[in-house]
């Protein structure tokens, strides 16, 4: 809390440079060391070494493991768990990461969701994706509206989109 404003009302920093930025965000909640450590946003939690290290202006993000979202900056409604999950983040908002890695290379796709160990890990563009189980949708970078449901399904997929893939190791090439 080294810059706190008078403006700045109810935020709570434990960790050195926790919420060190922090002049006008409300609501705040950072545990570990340079956590929100750029913020002046308001009601976000980030919980874990860095955690939202590099939020700006984003809003109602939760972040809580190592580097989880990282290096989001003015996204919002995103929500992850997991070590350095949505670890590229900068402006997609509302995407729910789950898992070690979760949504790594992802930059700008909204509304995606990965649950498991590394799914979507490779993915930065378009959004409306849903991934459940490790490495589920793991090489797909730019497709969107696809749904991967089990261990390493859509595992090939690279840009392709509107696909469905259900169970062990079903694969979709793009």
């Amino acid at each position: 809390l080294d810059a706190v404003q008078s403006g700045a009302e109810n935020n709570i920093a434990v960790g050195a440079s926790a919420l060190s930025s922090v002049t006008t965000g409300d609501d705040n909640t950072a545990v570990g060391n340079f956590s929100l450590a750029s913020t002046t946003g308001s009601q976000n939690t980030g919980v874990g070494q860095q955690a939202l290290r590099f939020n700006t202006s984003g809003q109602y993000n939760t972040a809580q493991g190592y580097r989880a979202l990282f290096s989001n900056t003015t996204a919002s409604n995103n929500t992850v768990v997991g070590y350095q999950a949505a670890y590229s983040n900068t402006t997609g908002f509302a995407n729910v990461a789950l898992g070690e890695s979760a949504l790594k290379a992802n930059t700008t796709a909204s509304y995606n969701v990965a649950l498991g160990h590394q799914t979507l890990f490779s993915h930065t563009g378009s959004g409306i994706n849903t991934a459940v189980g490790a490495l589920a949708g793991y090489t797909t970078t730019s497709g969107g509206s696809n749904t991967f449901i089990g261990t390493q399904a859509g595992y090939l997929n690279t840009t392709a989109s509107n696909n469905t893939a259900v169970g062990e190791l079903c694969k979709h090439h793009g």
